[in-house]
């Protein structure tokens, strides 16, 4: 994340950490470069359009700690990392909730362009409170609501980057003096609900036109989302059991999309910390402990009570009943027993528990094989404790070891990150929702009938 601190709460300061640099172009360019080289398929970048503010009735938490503020933008980097690497893939977070279709549309088509098609889009519909007051509400919309709104927003999108133009449509005819034809381009006069654009879209047809489709859901309508629009899922779970849940209802809702199961990846955010021997791996984890902030974990988590003003002994049970009193909803501690000081503990230990390995490069691999072989995962996004060396680690002792097992390839030829990913061409495949769109098909339909169609 274009921030100092984004999920690692605390670790800025460790000894040699870059994240302060997060203001400085040569920051993005060291670590696309460091990427590249180092077998990565592709850099995620986080983002939120609002702050923290819920824990302790304020932000101030949150700006002390560097906890996702501040935050700059996502995309603005990308070019910079693109312009000195060849086949890195790039995935940008954006919310479908507050800003409009019709410039996003020219965003993304524009980096597809600078990066010969190597963007993709994390779509989120945005949680935080202080997001909807930042643009004009007094509230957040509801969780629904806003999934509902992502829906028509894709298919705005589709219209836009599928259907405006057809591939042919850029002759660039020198002598002719004809540089696009006007019969091959057209409006998409999208009428909706939420939206109405008139079109034609800005941008000539980029490499995938459509980027690379990400999300991170688990619940019921972002999983019917998901089943619409995602190509690839961030989605985890306490157990074996529970990923294979979720991946699972993810594909069926695809399938009822008239998608195939398989046309969704699945990734899992995966904390690795890696030595060359056991000593020097848990050397690592004790400062990553030993420097991690408990107020920024519990800030992130926008609890709406303070742990922390509590006696650690203070019964669970006792915060629960006060909070009551006062009428907030404590959801994440129904049926928890213990003490406070136990919870906190719980809270801290959370991030090490599933898909979560420290050891030497053979006792990592191992574990990601299991990951790949009994969860079924597609891949991991590796969760950065330290700029640059979570990543500098990975590369120089985990990548050549799942090399050597077949575990990663070593092709590094360019291509468009929807080829790298899925082996099967740049652009959207035929069946997905946005394809319905091409060569200006469908552009008047109304999208629940695209939906009764499917």
């Amino acid at each position: 994340m274009n921030t100092p601190s984004h999920i690692t709460h605390g670790l800025w300061r460790l000894p040699g950490n870059n994240r302060e640099r997060f203001n400085d172009i040569e920051y993005w360019i060291e670590l696309a470069q460091l990427l590249e080289h180092g077998g990565f398929d592709g850099v995620f970048l986080a983002d939120v359009v609002g702050t923290y503010d819920t824990f302790r009735d304020g932000p101030e938490t949150a700006l002390r700690e560097g906890m996702q503020i501040p935050s700059n933008d996502p995309l603005l980097v990308v070019p910079a990392m693109a312009a000195v690497t060849r086949r890195l893939g790039f995935g940008v977070t954006f919310s479908t909730t507050y800003e409009p279709p019709f410039a996003f549309a020219r965003r993304m088509s524009t980096l597809d362009h600078l990066t010969k098609g190597r963007i993709g889009w994390n779509i989120v519909t945005s949680y935080l409170p202080n997001a909807a007051r930042n643009f004009g509400l007094d509230a957040e919309v509801p969780h629904d609501k806003r999934y509902e709104i992502a829906d028509e927003y894709l298919h705005v999108l589709y219209k836009l980057w599928e259907g405006s133009w057809d591939d042919d449509a850029v002759l660039r005819d020198r002598d002719g003096g004809v540089y696009t034809d006007p019969a091959k381009v057209r409006y998409i006069d999208h009428v909706g609900e939420h939206f109405k654009v008139k079109g034609p879209h800005l941008s000539e047809p980029s490499p995938q036109r459509t980027p690379v489709l990400y999300q991170a859901t688990g619940s019921p309508a972002g999983i019917a989302f998901a089943g619409s629009h995602a190509e690839v899922v961030f989605t985890g779970g306490r157990s074996v059991d529970d990923f294979r849940r979720n991946a699972q209802a993810m594909r069926d809702a695809a399938i009822l999309q008239g998608r195939r199961g398989d046309d969704v990846k699945f990734v899992v955010q995966a904390g690795v910390v890696v030595g060359r021997t056991e000593e020097e791996a848990a050397d690592k984890l004790r400062a990553y402990r030993a420097h991690q902030s408990l107020d920024g974990i519990l800030a992130h988590s926008s609890l709406p009570v303070d742990l922390t003003a509590y006696p650690p002994q203070t019964p669970i049970a006792r915060v629960v009943d006060d909070a009551r009193a006062s009428g907030v909803s404590l959801p994440f501690l129904a049926g928890a027993t213990g003490t406070v000081g136990e919870a906190l503990q719980r809270i801290i230990a959370g991030r090490e528990d599933r898909f979560f390995v420290s050891g030497t490069p053979k006792v990592v691999a191992d574990e990601i094989e299991l990951w790949l072989d009994e969860a079924g995962i597609d891949g991991i996004n590796l969760r950065q404790y330290h700029s640059f060396d979570t990543a500098r680690d990975f590369a120089e002792l985990v990548v050549p070891e799942l090399r050597r097992r077949g575990r990663l390839r070593e092709d590094d030829a360019p291509a468009t990150l929807r080829e790298r990913l899925f082996d099967r061409g740049d652009r959207l495949p035929e069946n997905h929702t946005g394809a319905r769109y091409r060569g200006g098909a469908n552009l008047q339909s109304p999208i629940d009938e695209l939906a009764t169609a499917r």
